[in-house]
């Protein structure tokens, strides 16, 4: 069993084994226009002492997905589907009350606006505190002091004098690492970070990156890393899961999938980043059209009118198709999208 703040010597010794095993997962939002499918049907696992990326533009689902592994959406407006396997368990069919011992013990999440998940009218303190004794059967004065070294941990200074500020008295790179320390107060198996970087300058960003991968080597956790930031995912992951319209279209390790993408979406999404070198001049590239609307039904692939590599085999959607033994495709035509990457 893991100590609250212990190090091992000799450097650190990853588990393997698997946390979460995402199976068909489908999600149905009841509106005043009828049921809109947004997660349609994906699958992914994530092992511990990894850092799994899901990539997409808004609107893809990637913030749904994480908020129904931990089931906080409305039951009386959300129906789904399918398995979210932790530990062998899904947790779409436990009870309301196991599930309130799962959040924040087992799995936490880093939101994506600390300003607005803080309580503005409660002390860092009160709220740090809360979470612990909420789950650990420990005095106020052990909770406190909990509170004091998770905070020193997370690079948070002058920790003491922290505990009595409120929210609005602390920076968006504090309050963001307040948050982090919230999610680690119960040494979770698994760390759900949802966008955690928004609205923070580059200094920040990459201290709060550097920051969470110290803490998941120290605590040997699993980590869902949520972006729409590419650079972030090629200096954090292990590997990434690109979704469009609530299903996964891509994945593989890091590398791969900058080095050879195989889905036309991905390969617009890295196109589309600026880079310093080369002709200032030239435009960005620029991915046509828009995402199909949630409301419509759609046959084949979802993406095909966007595509520039569309044939008449895209009106059937594929399942995966396994192009190495690390790298998964959604397309029937990504030779043709490895041999255009060769030309450019």
């Amino acid at each position: 069993m893991r100590g609250f703040f212990s190090t091992r010597g000799g450097g650190v010794v990853l588990d393997t084994a698997q946390l979460l095993d995402v199976k068909n997962l489908e999600t149905f939002f009841s509106t005043d226009a009828g049921k809109v499918k947004a997660v349609r049907g994906l699958s992914f696992s994530v092992n511990a002492g990894e850092t799994l990326g899901i990539v997409g533009e808004s609107g893809s689902g990637k913030s749904v997905t994480s908020e129904l592994i931990l089931r906080l959406q409305d039951n009386n407006a959300v129906t789904y589907a399918g398995e979210v396997n932790f530990r062998g368990e899904n947790l779409l069919e436990v009870s309301e009350k196991k599930m309130r011992d799962i959040r924040g013990k087992e799995i936490s999440m880093v939101f994506q606006d600390p300003m607005s998940s803080l309580n503005p009218v409660y002390t860092i303190g009160n709220q740090l505190m809360e979470v612990i004794l909420l789950h650990q059967k420990i005095s106020k004065l052990e909770a406190r002091k909990k509170a004091i070294e998770i905070l020193r941990l997370t690079g948070i200074p002058d920790p003491e004098k922290r505990l009595k500020n409120f929210p609005h008295e602390l920076s968006g790179g504090l309050r963001q690492r307040v948050m982090i320390a919230m999610a680690l107060s119960c040494e979770p198996s698994l760390l759900i970070a949802d966008e955690p970087t928004t609205a923070l300058d580059v200094t920040i960003q990459s201290q709060i990156l550097g920051l969470m991968e110290d803490l998941k080597q120290k605590f040997d956790m699993g980590i869902i890393l949520i972006t729409h930031d590419l650079a972030v995912v090629a200096e954090v992951c292990t590997r990434v899961a690109v979704m469009y319209y609530g299903d996964i279209v891509e994945e593989t390790d890091v590398i791969s999938l900058f080095e050879n993408p195989l889905h036309p979406y991905t390969r617009g999404l890295l196109k589309s980043i600026p880079h310093i070198e080369g002709d200032t001049n030239k435009k960005l590239h620029v991915i046509e059209g828009t995402v199909p609307s949630l409301k419509d039904s759609h046959n084949g692939c979802p993406f095909r009118p966007r595509c520039a590599f569309a044939t008449e085999q895209c009106n059937v959607y594929p399942d995966f198709i396994k192009y190495k033994d690390n790298h998964k495709v959604k397309c029937w035509n990504y030779k043709d999208v490895l041999a255009a990457k060769g030309d450019e």
